[in-house]
């Protein structure tokens, strides 16, 4: 095949006619006299991307695409005195180049985002009112939930054209708020609390994670809309303590369902719109279950892609809207390791109920990180050598037993869980085999226990460079996930709320 194309020395000196051509035009459009040219300079030689097509015809070919035309005459004029030799060079140095800066944490996408996206999004923030919030221009409602560093309440916001008291009504919050109807668009407020230690670096990293993911992932978390300061001091604000806003979306969490004795029943019409009929109830199970953790972990790959790791994966953090669809909250211990934000080494943030045994996302030994722009140039070699990112992905694992296994959802259960397990060296399967707590795997061992081996591939300790567990991508593509029954599911919670 290789001689039909390109013919041999001695058989362009037999007959002279035999021409090395492209197939993209017709022979009659080669110029005849430059290829000639060629030829005799250098018989026997047929080099598709030096000196093989004319110029007319790679003229003709390329004035079809301007761009890929001034690309090609800007890399004739820089090549031109080089040797075929080193042109091939450039070209692998080029594409070695490319391939560094697109790898994740993706060094070229994150320079976009930070010195183009990022500044437009401020302007534009400005423009709309985003940027200068106001305490007045929220109510707030009941009181949804409380952390380390902050308190969630429910609320709306206030139009413009609309004058209330600043007090909430006493009849109750959320409920007299749904009951009138000036307020039309609802928000989750979260207060950062004043005089804690910690607790206003925690907001600060917070609000930057939200605006930095509400442009690289804005699927995976709430809508955010901003933040304001408190300007006095009344009932429910302190002067100068920072509030963040959400766009409501839902205000219960998965762990919130977790505590009802039906679930995962529970999230059943949530989560595909109707009640799967003609389906056993132990299968019923185990499908909302795969539903809730394909989103999970899809939201995850999603995150890891811009060089962020949550590190608070968990039911709470996890909140359920009313489409069904399982959004992240709580990012005030999440890192950027594409820059080093918020990541110091010997310092961990985390729930020991879902922290894997390595405690820190990083080595301790791993030094301080250098200015943004060397860190962000730096990064790719770091994600390689460390796997960060699956961090989270033991986290995840946690959460499909604690929905999978009815008796791990109790605090005290899930605690005796980890000792045992840490007793077996994070060994799954030496677990099942030795523990005392009788637990229910009946869902993990359906489909010849699919859901039971991916759970053992998340659950586990780190090895060689810090390997041995699932990436996002990776879990994505387990046979947990590509069963065709399953897929058939997945397809019907898509046009469930049409």
């Amino acid at each position: 095949m290789a001689s039909l194309l390109c013919p041999t020395s001695a058989t362009v000196q037999q007959n002279p006619k035999i021409l090395c051509f492209s197939p993209l035009k017709s022979i009659s459009q080669v110029n005849l006299f430059s290829f000639t040219n060629r030829l005799k300079s250098n018989p026997g030689r047929c080099n598709a991307f030096f000196g093989s097509i004319s110029d007319d015809l790679l003229g003709q070919s390329l004035s079809q695409f301007p761009v890929i035309k001034s690309g090609f005459v800007r890399f004739e004029t820089v090549t031109g005195e080089l040797t075929d030799l080193q042109k091939w060079g450039f070209i692998v140095l080029a594409g070695l180049t490319w391939i560094y800066l697109t790898a994740r944490p993706g060094v070229l996408i994150g320079a976009i985002d930070a010195y183009l996206l990022a500044p437009l999004q401020l302007g534009l923030d400005y423009l709309t009112g985003r940027r200068s919030l106001k305490r007045t221009d929220f109510l707030v409602g009941d009181k949804l939930g409380e952390g380390s560093f902050g308190i969630v309440y429910s609320g709306v916001i206030v139009p413009k054209n609309v004058s209330v008291e600043e007090r909430v009504p006493k009849r109750g919050g959320r409920t007299a708020l749904d009951m009138d109807g000036r307020f039309k668009e609802k928000v989750i407020l979260k207060k950062i609390k004043v005089g804690v230690q910690g607790a206003e670096e925690c907001g600060d990293f917070e609000e930057w994670f939200n605006y930095r993911l509400s442009r690289a992932a804005p699927e995976t978390c709430a809508e955010f809309l901003g933040s304001f300061v408190a300007d006095k001091t009344s009932s429910q604000f302190i002067k100068g303590g920072k509030w963040l806003v959400w766009k409501f979306e839902g205000d219960r969490t998965l762990a919130d369902y977790m505590k009802d004795r039906r679930f995962p029943l529970n999230l059943e019409s949530v989560m595909f719109g109707r009640v799967l009929q003609g389906v056993e109830s132990v299968k019923r199970n185990a499908l909302i279950i795969k539903q809730i953790m394909r989103q999970i972990i899809t939201s995850l790959k999603k995150i890891h892609d811009t060089g962020i790791v949550h590190r608070d994966v968990k039911p709470a953090n996890l909140v359920v809207t009313k489409r069904g669809k399982i959004k992240l909250i709580d990012f005030g211990a999440a890192t950027d390791l594409r820059i080093g934000k918020n990541f110091v080494p010997n310092l961990g943030l985390l729930d020991p109920d879902y922290c894997p045994p390595e405690l820190y996302v990083l080595p301790e030994e791993t030094p301080s990180p250098p200015p943004e722009p060397i860190a962000a140039f730096l990064s790719p070699i770091l994600w390689q050598l460390n796997s960060p990112d699956l961090f989270d992905m033991y986290s995840a694992g946690i959460v499909l037993l604690q929905m999978a296994i009815p008796s791990l959802r109790s605090t005290a259960y899930l605690k005796n869980f980890n000792l045992e397990l840490k007793a077996v060296q994070y060994d799954l399967n030496k677990w099942r085999e030795r523990t005392r707590l009788r637990p229910d795997l009946t869902i993990l061992d359906l489909d010849s226990g699919r859901g039971w081996d991916l759970a053992t591939k998340l659950i586990s300790e780190r090895g060689y460079l810090r390997r041995g567990r699932l990436s996002a991508a990776a879990a994505l593509r387990h046979p947990y996930f590509l069963l065709g029954g399953d897929q058939a599911a997945a397809v019907l919670s898509k046009f469930s709320f049409n």
